[in-house]
């Protein structure tokens, strides 16, 4: 890339943290380039009604829940946009082969500090085994009853892990100090997982001997709805399911059923498959329209948090600096 180019970049979707972090890490960069980068910010979503937006800029920056579909392509196509750059991993999102049509080329960030999304995965474990969260407000209240609060040992219980790439292994390497007995299952297993002390094992066996399912793959046609009824029944009477990667992993209506059976003892969710509608947003005086979102926040043994998991100052940071070196580079295209 030549440096001395002009590069006009729009940023969409974007939130006030954000804002911050790739303000100070444009002014730095900028100091290196003899042309620096002019970055504009949009609050709304890329979608193909927004599109037009993007006229005169050569780079779009999305996140996770903007619909880059074919018609949001073809306005850009239209609009002269060369490149979309994804600051996440996954990019279910963005179509692809529209993309290659377009002759727009897509990036990513396939991969910035694993630990942080690991670390939120133990805390949905904990919290919803140990019940801190009830804790804290019966403590607040003067309530120093343990009824109701009791949890059970991680040391020695089974954790099936979902998906074995970095976030997946940093969540084993997590359980194993715990003294988990991990089980593990990848369409393309790694060697290193087994030598870290985890085991591969077929979808059906960890369905059926773990205590805790967590989902750590990326949402594509084999993986949509891994999580459905027939998988369910397969589980443990009284599962602990958690999802941290992508909402399009669970099908939300046997979750609810499996709720109500008590097969599922405990759900913990960063992410939700319509969470473009809710999520990043203050919706406290609204009246939300999800009626499965809603169902799902009655549920006692119920927690959800609003696509947090990455949220970190070291992750904000690598997502930002990965995501310039893709805009200025062109690296880690898919």
């Amino acid at each position: 890339m030549n440096h001395s180019a002009s590069r006009k970049v729009v940023f969409y979707s974007t939130r006030p943290y954000e804002k911050q972090v790739f303000t100070e890490l444009l002014d730095a960069r900028n100091k290196t380039l003899s042309s620096p980068i002019e970055a504009t910010f949009y609050e709304h979503p890329l979608t193909a009604s927004t599109a037009s937006g993007s006229k005169g800029f050569s780079d779009v920056v999305v996140f996770v829940n903007d619909d880059v579909n074919a018609h949001t392509l073809n306005v850009l196509k239209e609009n002269d946009v060369r490149h979309v750059a994804l600051r996440c991993a996954g990019y279910n999102n963005v179509d692809i082969n529209a993309a290659a049509k377009a002759g727009i080329s897509v990036s990513r960030v396939p991969a910035y500090s694993p630990e942080t999304v690991a670390e939120h995965t133990l805390a949905l474990i904990l919290t919803l085994n140990r019940k801190t969260h009830k804790a804290y407000n019966r403590v607040r209240e003067g309530n120093f009853n343990l009824q109701g609060l009791m949890g059970f040992t991680l040391h020695q219980k089974y954790v099936g892990v979902i998906g074995t790439g970095k976030i997946g292994k940093a969540v084993i390497r997590i359980l194993l100090g715990f003294g988990c007995n991990v089980l593990c299952f990848d369409p393309e297993p790694f060697p290193s997982v087994e030598r870290m002390g985890a085991k591969y094992v077929s979808l059906d066996e960890l369905l059926s001997k773990s205590i805790i399912i967590t989902l750590h793959c990326p949402l594509n046609e084999n993986s949509h709805h891994i999580i459905n009824a027939n998988s369910i029944a397969k589980m443990r009477d009284g599962v602990m399911l958690i999802n941290t990667s992508r909402g399009g992993l669970i099908d939300d209506n046997a979750i609810v059923k499996g709720l109500k059976s008590k097969k599922i003892g405990y759900l913990g969710l960063d992410v939700y498959e319509r969470e473009s509608e809710l999520f990043f947003s203050d919706h406290s005086q609204d009246i939300i329209q999800d009626d499965v979102f809603q169902r799902l926040t009655t549920f006692p043994n119920v927690l959800i948090t609003g696509h947090q998991g990455f949220f970190t100052h070291e992750a904000l940071h690598e997502i930002g600096e990965i995501t310039l070196d893709n805009i200025l580079n062109g690296g880690n295209r898919i």
